[in-house]
């Protein structure tokens, strides 16, 4: 069943033309990646699904309901989750402060800490960490913080933007398990990844982005085998 499908999508900044009338769709219960090459429409993608940016033509359907251009705060309360590039954590907030901000709309204490002990189970680490201010921690820890603020809105779509950047191998390992085990445990997921190989092995499905145009689309093992996309984006 489709969660969410963007047709004939443009988005402009500015006098650029950004997105070229993308089509998407991702399914409940899938990992989908969007892979390609810096200034592809990647994240812009994620922004215009998100609110952030707005379309100029097209429609960006969620749940069956048209969510085209819908503010950013509406987006979130409706169940998606967006985790930007660069992580944008709050940095002269505590690990608790900022988990606690992911949980904007809830009022109920119990409901709240529930959440967070959710998050520890995925980043321990985070628990150990909780009154430490977040622009202290390092680069994978913050992306964790990033991840796992997203986790507090229990959302049904999980946006993420780069998770494995700037990351040392064995931290990008342990995001990309925990990834995977989100998505074992019923998250839907689009995934936008320079990293084409590690994104590709843990998707269902995947969309390669060039120019603000979709050139191909297959299943995470047909484009790992793809000549085109291993000379491009595998090396």
């Amino acid at each position: 069943m489709s969660l969410l499908r963007l047709e004939r999508v443009h988005t402009f900044y500015g006098g650029v033309h950004a997105l070229k009338g993308i089509d998407l769709e991702v399914c409940e219960g899938e990992i989908v990646t969007l892979i390609g090459s810096n200034g592809a429409g990647k994240s812009t993608t994620l922004k215009t699904i998100s609110g952030q940016v707005k379309a100029k033509s097209g429609s960006i359907v969620y749940e069956g309901k048209d969510m085209t251009n819908t503010p950013p705060h509406m987006t979130a309360l409706a169940g998606i989750a967006h985790v930007p590039e660069g992580r944008r954590i709050f940095p002269r907030l505590t690990v608790k402060e900022n988990l606690e901000m992911g949980a904007f709309s809830v009022n109920d204490r119990k409901e709240i800490a529930e959440r967070m002990e959710r998050v520890f189970h995925y980043f321990p680490r985070l628990k150990e960490r909780l009154q430490q201010k977040g622009g202290t921690m390092s680069g994978g820890e913050q992306q964790m913080l990033a991840i796992g603020r997203a986790l507090m809105m229990k959302p049904k779509l999980l946006m993420l933007d780069e998770p494995s950047m700037g990351l040392a191998p064995i931290i990008v390992e342990q995001i990309f398990h925990i990834i995977r085990e989100l998505n074992d445990e019923g998250m839907t997921i689009l995934l936008v990844e320079q990293n084409a190989f590690q994104a590709l092995q843990i998707a269902h499905r995947g969309y390669v982005i060039q120019t603000g145009e979709i050139t191909m689309s297959g299943t995470g093992k047909e484009l790992l085998g793809n000549e085109q996309v291993r000379e491009a984006y595998l090396g």
